[in-house]
């Protein structure tokens, strides 16, 4: 017979879900970095993967205030969005929709972030793990800025170049 499963057991599984994932994301923004043709856009992935390390270190944090050993847990998820940006980055290699292609790729990161870290944040809340929604909400925050850059250089510049 399965043992009952909480909301703690829950929490602690995503919260091994987006640790593997911003492990994969640390990896990934170098690759997207280098291929953008924008300034900007080059400047925006540098900026996130250096806060992209401040996330890991908070979600360690967070490990450690649950007294849990920082371990990921395979998150298919974003492999499959990680994935779908190595195929724009491959398909429109050298070609004006790319920064449009990158942003949109990025979009699809962040969004599943951000999804992941508001329900983290609300479940922390809920459990009384304060430290850690505080924590969870940092994070959240970046989050949604890194969204609003992503879609202020897409309107103000990669869309209309790729047009």
């Amino acid at each position: 017979m399965a043992s009952e499963k909480t909301l703690n057991d829950l929490f602690l599984d995503t919260l091994k879900d987006i640790y593997y994932a911003e492990r994969q994301i640390v990896k990934t923004l170098p690759k997207m970095a280098k291929a953008a043709n924008s300034e900007a856009l080059k400047a925006g992935f540098e900026k996130h993967l250096e806060e992209t390390h401040g996330h890991v270190e908070r979600l360690e944090q967070i490990f450690e205030l649950l007294g849990k050993a920082p371990r990921g847990k395979t998150c298919d998820a974003i492999l499959g969005i990680i994935e779908e940006g190595k195929e724009i980055m491959d398909e429109f290699k050298g070609t004006v929709a790319l920064d449009a292609g990158l942003v949109s790729a990025a979009q699809a990161v962040e969004h599943y972030e951000i999804a992941r870290y508001g329900t983290l944040k609300t479940w922390a809340t809920q459990l009384g793990m304060k430290d850690a929604a505080k924590l969870l909400d940092a994070t959240l925050q970046e989050e949604l800025a890194t969204d609003l850059s992503l879609s202020e250089l897409a309107t103000s510049e990669a869309n209309q170049k790729a047009a």
